[in-house]
C-alpha cells in the first residue's frame, strides 16, 4: 500500500483501502517488533498538542534543536500508540495502548505519524493545504483554519477533479520544479475525530509540478468573486504560515525552499463569497484563470 509516495510495508493490516499502483519515492516498514535499546533511549520530551480528542506526545534523548542520524523518536498518542523510530531509519514500530486497535493503528500513522516522521526525516517539505487537479495540473487552496480548504475541495471533486491532497501537500523539487505528491485516496470535508473520512475514487497516480496556489478569504454573500495575484513578500507570508511543523530549527531551510517555490509557483487570493450556491460560480472562475496560466 502506498501514502505520500510512501510504499508501506506493515505487520498489520490497515482497515482503509490505499492505492497500490501510484508512484513512489520511499519505503517504510511498520513493525510492532521494537528494539529495547530504542525504547531504554528515550529520556526527555514534551507535550506536543492536543488533537482529536487526546493528548499527543514527542520524546527523544536530547534537546529539540534538530534531527540527526540515529536519534531515537518516540511519539505517543495517549493510550491509543505510541511509535518509535531512529534518525535517518526508514522502520517506523509500534506499539498499541490499551484504548488501540488497527482502526486508530491506521489512522494515527497515516495522517499524523507519518506527516511527522516525513519531516523530521527531511523527505518532504508539507504545505497545510487542499489540493485537486485542473486539466492535469495540480492546483493548491490555502487558508486559515476553517477559512473553506476542504470545503473548495470538496466542491471540486465532486466536480470530477482528481484529488491529490485532502489536508497535507507532501512536496520535493525536482529539476527546478516543485512537485506535489498526492496524500492518500481519502478526504475529510467534516471534522469527526479519529476518521480519515471517505475513500474517493479519483486519486492522483504521480507527481507533478505544482501549477498554482490559492489563497482563499470568505466574503460577504452577494460580494463579487475577484482573483488577484499576490506579489511581493506578501506571497512569502501566504504561505509560511500553511507549512507543517515548524520547529525552530527548520526556519532557515524553510525560508531557502520557500523561496525557490515562489520563484516557480504564482499565488493569487480568492474572495470567496460564503453561499454555498455560489461554490459554482467559484470553481468556473479558479478553473478559467488555472487554464489561463502559462
Amino acid at each position: 500500500m502506498t501514502a505520500y509516495g510512501i510504499k508501506i510495508i506493515s505487520d498489520i493490516a490497515f482497515p482503509l483501502d490505499l492505492l497500490q499502483e501510484t508512484e513512489k519515492r520511499y519505503e517504510v516498514e511498520l513493525s510492532s517488533n521494537i528494539p529495547e535499546p530504542l525504547k531504554n533511549a528515550i529520556t526527555c520530551g514534551f507535550y506536543l498538542y492536543w488533537a482529536h480528542g487526546r493528548r499527543v506526545y514527542l520524546y527523544s534523548d536530547r534537546e529539540f534543536d534538530g534531527s540527526e542520524a540515529a536519534q531515537p523518536w518516540c511519539y505517543e498518542v495517549e493510550d491509543v500508540v505510541t511509535f518509535y523510530w531512529g534518525g535517518g531509519e526508514r522502520t517506523i514500530y509500534y506499539e498499541l495502548g490499551k484504548k488501540g486497535d488497527a482502526n486508530l493503528l491506521g489512522f494515527w500513522f497515516i495522517h499524523l505519524l507519518l506527516p511527522l516522521y516525513m519531516t523530521l526525516e527531511n523527505m518532504y517539505d508539507l504545505l497545510h493545504a487542499g489540493a485537486v487537479e485542473v486539466d492535469g495540473k495540480p492546483i493548491c487552496f490555502i487558508a486559515p483554519s476553517m477559512g473553506g480548504k476542504s470545503t473548495m475541495t470538496d466542491y471540486f471533486m465532486k466536480q470530477g477533479h482528481p484529488l491529490v491532497s485532502d489536508d497535507k501537500v507532501p512536496t520535493f523539487i525536482q529539476d527546478g520544479s516543485v512537485m506535489a505528491v498526492g496524500s492518500h485516496p481519502y478526504h475529510r470535508p467534516y471534522r469527526k475525530f479519529e476518521e480519515l473520512g471517505y475513500r474517493v475514487e479519483t486519486f492522483t497516480d504521480s507527481f507533478k509540478p505544482i501549477h498554482a496556489f490559492y489563497e482563499l478569504e470568505g466574503a460577504e454573500s452577494d460580494a463579487e468573486i475577484r482573483i488577484e495575484e499576490v506579489k511581493g513578500f506578501a506571497k512569502f507570508d501566504a504561505l509560511l504560515q500553511n507549512y507543517l511543523y515548524m520547529f525552530s530549527w527548520l526556519k532557515p531551510q524553510r525560508l531557502k525552499y520557500l523561496s525557490q517555490m515562489l520563484n516557480s509557483i504564482r499565488v493569487f487570493h480568492v474572495a470567496v463569497p460564503w453561499d454555498m450556491q455560489r461554490l459554482g460560480e467559484v470553481h468556473t472562475m479558479i478553473c478559467t484563470h488555472s487554464q489561463g496560466l502559462k
